[in-house]
């Protein structure tokens, strides 16, 4: 008798809690949470019900475990930009990212090989080709998240070239600068900003000379370019403030400086924006 009282006490007890509003943290899980602005060339993070299905740009977008998802809002995007979430119970949201406009500088480069600028049919052929490798190393989608590491600089010096300026290489325009250039002495080290895996690695390539990509996961990659000296392969696993090479002016470049580049997929953002967001 005794213990019948007990199972039906237990069972009151479960069917009271049941009933009583959930926690805030349980309740925060079925949140989905976007900045409500972004600029333009930034790397965005959100946070969704874990288990949702989350588009954006046509893609669907991974999620860790936790529910943190990650894009890249692209130079030139005019937004507002829309992510749709749905959630594991079949719920359904959009959030609308405005995007702010930034200014982007003309940027005049002289001195530059000619060759460089205006390369012949055989040259822009090989141009072709390796950038073709380099854009098939940018589409990995790797199911790792140290994008959500906060970024470090890969080396201290003078930032010469920032994101986005628009290029005038010995008066002829360019395509606009895709990443950040920081000047410092050749044989300077380079160091990864964040972990991730090296999925691209080249002594010599036409246009950016010593050039390495390490994927952060999620589509998140960045790419460092014009080194002297490459010390990591294809497929290593490397921690962040590990050295993978040395700063140099190899490709076209006319001193020695590292280019950092970012990219989700196949958009450009700015590392200046990745290291300072908050």
């Amino acid at each position: 008798m005794a213990g019948t009282r007990r199972a039906g006490s237990l069972l009151a007890l479960a069917l009271l809690a049941a009933s009583l509003p959930r926690p805030a943290a349980a309740q925060a899980d079925d949140r989905v949470v976007f900045p409500a602005s972004a600029p333009q060339g930034a790397m965005v993070l959100g946070k969704v019900p874990p288990g949702s299905r989350v588009e954006y740009a046509r893609r669907t977008l991974r999620t860790t475990g936790y529910g943190t998802v990650v894009f890249g809002i692209g130079r030139d995007e005019a937004g507002p930009v829309t992510v749709t979430v749905v959630r594991p119970d079949g719920s359904r949201s959009e959030a609308s990212i405005a995007v702010s406009a930034r200014d982007w500088p003309v940027q005049r480069v002289d001195g530059v090989p000619p060759k460089t600028v205006d390369p012949p049919p055989e040259i822009a052929e090989r141009i072709r080709r390796e950038q073709a490798q380099v854009v098939a190393a940018r589409a990995r989608d790797d199911d790792r998240a140290d994008f959500a590491q906060r970024f470090a600089w890969p080396l201290q010096g003078r930032v010469s070239g920032r994101f986005g300026n628009q290029r005038v290489y010995n008066g002829k325009p360019g395509s606009p600068h895709s990443g950040m250039d920081i000047a410092a002495p050749t044989g300077t080290p380079v160091k990864a900003p964040a972990a991730g895996v090296v999925t691209f690695a080249a002594p010599d390539l036409y246009l950016t000379g010593g050039t390495v990509l390490l994927d952060h996961g999620f589509g998140i990659s960045s790419n460092f370019l014009h080194l002297s000296r490459i010390d990591v392969k294809v497929g290593d696993r490397i921690a962040q403030g590990q050295t993978i090479g040395a700063v140099g002016a190899t490709g076209r470049a006319t001193g020695p400086h590292l280019h950092w580049g970012m990219n989700w997929f196949d958009v450009r953002i700015d590392p200046l924006l990745v290291l300072e967001r908050p």
